[in-house]
């Protein structure tokens, strides 16, 4: 998976919008105004991404490429080393999973906008 392939994916889902609010090298992705997906474009290439906290520790356990989230909270979040470890379809995965626990936790109103779109 290289990190066009993770932007792509990214932007064709509803409601989202790229940003750089950080640095020029850490694209943040939204659905709707709320962060789910931070990429790293500096190498090595990683990825946040938002995860159920029992979730996230079984990845991290059975993946070396999958972390605590690097600067983020790391209950709720991990970083996922874009080094070619993890199929692409568990990578995908997880960013639906983490695009999904943000767009259940947003307003009634902001859900009704999003499906209007």
């Amino acid at each position: 998976m290289n990190i066009e392939m993770v932007r792509n994916y990214c932007l064709a889902k509803k409601g989202v919008t790229e940003s750089l609010p950080f640095d020029e090298v850490s694209p943040v992705y939204k659905v709707m105004g709320k962060m789910f997906l931070i990429l790293s474009i500096d190498l090595p290439h990683s990825m946040n991404v938002k995860c159920d906290p029992e979730i996230a520790i079984e990845l991290r356990e059975r993946y070396d490429a999958v972390m605590p989230g690097y600067h983020m909270n790391k209950i709720h979040w991990n970083t996922v080393m874009l080094d070619g470890t993890i199929p692409d379809k568990l990578i995908y995965e997880w960013i639906d999973d983490s695009y999904n626990l943000i767009v259940s936790s947003l307003k009634k109103s902001l859900i009704e906008e999003l499906k209007k779109l």
